[in-house]
């Protein structure tokens, strides 16, 4: 009788189980294939608004700026010239190939635009200036204002002193400098492109590197302790205590400087930026359970390290690389507005800043550079408050 009784018991429990309802089904984890975490760090993100929107800007403009020489370029794209198609953008023609005498062919010359249109046909940029080129056709004396602040009378003027066609058209008839030029006669706007693109590069290259050694020498500091900490600790806080600024000059003007060189002097103070932060989180974590049992299983140092602690400790670096790419193109813009930074010519956002304190009679100049670099640095901040803001444990947990 109670055999019985317990198997249908065991029947009953047996149809509930199977007439619960089952697991919602997962969703799916998309083209990032994030986890759980990951999802919610990427919906902290994007409700971020300002810090959203910033990025998507951002990306923007670097995407932009990484194809500047089809932006802003004194070169055409393509050239018909005889039934021929040539690529100046990639490659040198000499100007002898257009019944000229010059080792390289100079396409902004009259005659070789006029030999060329006489037998094919030529795609130019948006912008026909590059960095580096002179417009020797400039309405006013160099600085020239924007060509949209001229008159007609000065548009008038320069086109018939340069053999303009359409002198009645006014300022149509010239070439234009929308942001005017600088005091070399260079076209702002071009230089602005390529001094973005140059400042972000510097910055990112700069950041992945100093960031790479911090992390490195925070972990060792951290996850041994002991007197490697000790004494790694008292050797940091006396070089950070060292005035950095007066040795960048110093050592930029005992050396030549140049992109490489720069990156080399700015990487042995930016390095210590991270150090702390890492060395808290490895300290913190190398008492923790899961260490001591990594430790107990017989993994290696390297491998607790790499494979347990710093995946922790990334959360919180993270957060500041923003602001360590921020610190790494401002360092660099005033070093070039002292003139200790890249070598002269260069598109240089510092240089252009140098040049409206130089000219304050041409406003233009200093108030694009202060504009580009203003929003470029508020663009960054932005986009650290995001992060931080999705990788807070505490939004993480809610």
């Amino acid at each position: 009788m109670d055999q019985s009784l317990a198997q249908g018991q065991g029947q009953d429990r047996g149809t509930d189980i199977l007439q619960r309802p089952l697991a919602p089904p997962l969703p799916p984890r998309g083209l990032l294939r994030l986890g759980p975490i990951g999802r919610r760090r990427l919906s902290n993100f994007t409700a971020n608004k300002r810090g959203f929107w910033s990025l998507i800007l951002f990306l923007i403009l670097f995407t932009l700026s990484l194809f500047a020489e089809v932006i802003a370029n004194d070169r055409p794209l393509v050239i018909s010239y005889k039934g021929e198609i040539l690529l100046p953008l990639f490659h040198n023609y000499p100007e002898e190939k257009f019944g000229g005498f010059l080792a390289e062919t100079d396409y902004r010359d009259a005659v070789i635009a006029q030999e060329i249109e006489a037998n094919g046909w030529m795609i130019w940029p948006p912008i026909r200036y590059s960095y580096q080129t002179i417009n020797r056709q400039l309405p006013t004396p160099a600085p020239s204002p924007p060509t949209w602040m001229l008159s007609k009378e000065q548009c008038a003027s320069a086109a018939a002193r340069f053999g303009g066609t359409q002198k009645d058209q006014g300022c149509q008839s010239i070439e234009w400098n929308w942001l005017g030029t600088d005091d070399q006669g260079r076209d702002v706007l071009a230089r602005l492109i390529y001094g973005f693109r140059l400042s972000i590069l510097f910055g990112l290259i700069l950041s992945a590197i100093s960031s790479a050694v911090g992390i490195a020498a925070g972990a060792i500091q951290g996850y041994f302790g002991g007197w490697i900490d000790l004494v790694s600790q008292r050797i940091i806080e006396i070089w950070s205590s060292l005035p950095h600024l007066y040795l960048l000059i110093i050592v930029s003007s005992i050396i030549t400087p140049g992109f490489f060189v720069l990156l080399g002097i700015l990487l042995l103070f930016s390095w210590v930026a991270l150090v702390h932060l890492v060395r808290a989180e490895f300290l913190r974590a190398r008492n923790l359970e899961y260490v001591k049992a990594a430790r107990a299983l017989g993994l290696t140092d390297a491998a607790i390290m790499v494979k347990h602690v710093l995946p922790n400790a990334t959360v919180a670096t993270l957060t500041f690389l923003p602001f360590v790419l921020n610190s790494s193109i401002t360092t660099l813009t005033a070093l070039d507005f002292l003139g200790f930074g890249l070598p002269p010519g260069s598109p240089s956002l510092g240089e252009l800043l140098l040049q409206g304190k130089s000219n304050l009679q041409a406003p233009w100049l200093g108030l694009t550079g202060f504009l580009v670099m203003a929003i470029m640095l508020s663009l960054l901040v932005f986009i650290g408050e995001a992060v931080r803001d999705a990788f807070d444990p505490r939004k993480i947990s809610d």
